[in-house]
């Protein structure tokens, strides 16, 4: 697989518009919400995506803060793969263990994946549909 980028970040929590609140307040970022990449990671219509580059000079990833009523809490960044079941595979022989997917997003042209790394802690990879 060779040396991948983070690609992107996700705040996830059960009151998701206060969390966008905060972060904005915190930190000057503005969302477009809508629906997350699947189900699985936020109720529809309520994930709000963040540019990691909002004044263009190329630094920073892009984000999203979702969630709702029922939706664990946590902090998720994910990993860009040119194999997400490839990845989660390796994952798992590594001493990781699968946690969901992969689960094509709505539109199809990406497809995501969770799992923990030997210590608990939840990770994401995301690249091309199967």
């Amino acid at each position: 697989m060779g040396q991948q980028a983070v690609v992107h970040f996700e705040i996830i929590g059960n009151d998701p518009a206060r969390l966008r609140s905060y972060y904005g307040d915190l930190f000057g970022w503005e969302f477009q919400v809508g629906d997350a990449a699947t189900e699985a990671v936020s109720q529809p219509g309520n994930y709000g995506f963040v540019a990691g580059s909002p004044t263009g000079d190329g630094t920073g990833i892009n984000g999203g803060i979702g969630g709702g009523a029922g939706y664990d809490r946590r902090v998720l960044f994910y990993v860009g793969v040119p194999d997400v079941e490839a990845a989660l595979r390796k994952a798992e022989s590594l001493g990781g263990t699968r946690r969901m997917g992969p689960e094509p997003t709505s539109g199809g042209d990406l497809a995501v994946g969770h799992f923990t790394d030997p210590e608990g802690n939840l990770v994401g990879v995301a690249g091309p549909p199967a």
